[in-house]
């Protein structure tokens, strides 16, 4: 649809969310995140940060080489969410009718020059844009202000654009200093490497299932995203006042040991601590949220050091709808627990539907010793201990 002029209103203050329609939407979530990364071998946290990014209003720049199924987590995450989704991979010759839509030509004969945005990115409501720093100067130029301010803007043709999250995907960061400022418009980064060599049977065992209606991308059942706008009005509403002294000591950290953190990241940082704290089903953040601050960082490198100097403010995060990713940027107890209890839950639940004849033995003794090579007994949180024992049970003789 085409819209021509755009009616300004005063925005309401957001709305205290109900703590208990909060926690059954994250949880509705975080279970379809989790069907998406399923098979996703070393790619879970991507598939998880695409979801923190959706409810936070943010978006996000995921770097690594060819072939490291980037595009495949964001398409899985977008088919179990549902919605528009639109993909597009950039060359230095793409042309801006190519992402935006081409010129009404009904319009063009009477003098106007507007353009048809259906099926186009204006009105997608996810978007995957591949090597999204090779677009020429007048697609990036167009695509920082839909990025920046969720309208598009092009001839006669203005409107609001329904984006809730466009993630950029790249080989390598730009050299350019041209580009930094658009680079800057994706506020979290995720860096991505080859599957280690300790997982290729996984990978190999994963590359030989075919997917399945629930993780097969865009048309997959998703319609989900009525639950995402309400924990992203959550995350509008999410009380700060606890966790924003811990925020403005973690963001002196990172300033002082060099990561370059911009007054605007600094303010923007806050959006994905309040859409941490909804997608773990609370209405107040806490430093249990603090995991998502090395996202922040421009680098792998810069990442990297993130995670060494806010070791002892993230020590208890966690959160139970983002699992992979709250444990791989915290690298904390915490988060481990919370991981291995999802996974032992998740195995012990289609151990019990197996068919006759089949085993999961092997990887329900996998899951038990990972639990014990993580912690000590007397460490053993109450909740991953219960789950500790149903696995001991199953994979006892019977």
């Amino acid at each position: 649809m085409l819209v021509t002029e755009i009616s300004i209103a005063a925005t309401p203050a957001p709305a205290t969310p109900d703590p208990a329609a909060l926690a059954a939407d994250s949880e509705v979530v975080g279970a379809a995140v989790a069907a998406a990364g399923r098979g996703l071998i070393d790619r879970e946290t991507v598939a998880e940060v695409v979801t923190l990014c959706a409810v936070a209003g943010e978006h996000l720049l995921v770097v690594g080489a060819p072939g490291t199924a980037k595009s495949e987590a964001v398409r899985r995450v977008a088919g179990q969410l549902g919605g528009r989704y639109f993909e597009y991979l950039l060359g230095r010759f793409t042309e801006p009718n190519e992402l935006f839509g081409p010129v009404d030509l009904r319009g063009l004969r009477e003098g106007r020059v507007e353009f048809e945005t259906a099926g186009m990115l204006p009105e997608a409501e996810i978007a995957f844009l591949d090597e999204v720093f090779l677009g020429s100067t007048a697609v990036l130029n167009t695509l920082l202000g839909l990025l920046n301010e969720r309208v598009f803007r092009r001839g006669r043709t203005v409107l609001d654009s329904p984006l809730r999250v466009c993630v950029g995907a790249a080989n390598h960061l730009p050299d350019d200093p041209a580009l930094a400022a658009f680079a800057d418009r994706f506020l979290a980064r995720v860096f991505v490497e080859p599957v280690a060599d300790a997982r290729l049977e996984e990978l190999l065992e994963a590359g030989r299932r075919r997917p399945t209606a629930a993780t097969a991308g865009p048309g997959g059942p998703g319609g989900l995203l009525a639950a995402v706008d309400r924990l992203a009005a959550g995350a509008r509403a999410c009380d700060l006042d606890e966790v924003t002294p811990l925020l403005g000591t973690a963001l002196r950290r990172l300033r002082a040991a060099g990561v370059p953190v911009s007054d605007r990241r600094a303010v923007r940082s806050q959006k994905l601590v309040a859409a941490a704290a909804v997608l773990d089903g609370r209405s107040a953040a806490s430093a249990r949220d603090l995991w998502v601050l090395p996202l922040i960082a421009p680098t792998a490198d810069t990442q990297a050091l993130a995670r060494d100097i806010l070791a002892d403010l993230v020590e208890k995060a966690a959160n139970r709808s983002l699992v992979h990713a709250a444990e791989e940027l915290s690298r904390s107890t915490a988060a481990r627990a919370e991981r291995l209890a999802h996974a032992g839950t998740a195995l012990l639940a289609e151990h019990r539907t197996l068919p006759e004849g089949r085993d999961s033995r092997l990887r329900l003794e996998a899951a038990l010793r990972e639990i014990d090579a993580g912690f000590e007994p007397a460490d053993l949180p109450a909740a991953l201990a219960v789950i500790r024992a149903e696995l001991v049970a199953a994979v006892a003789p019977s």
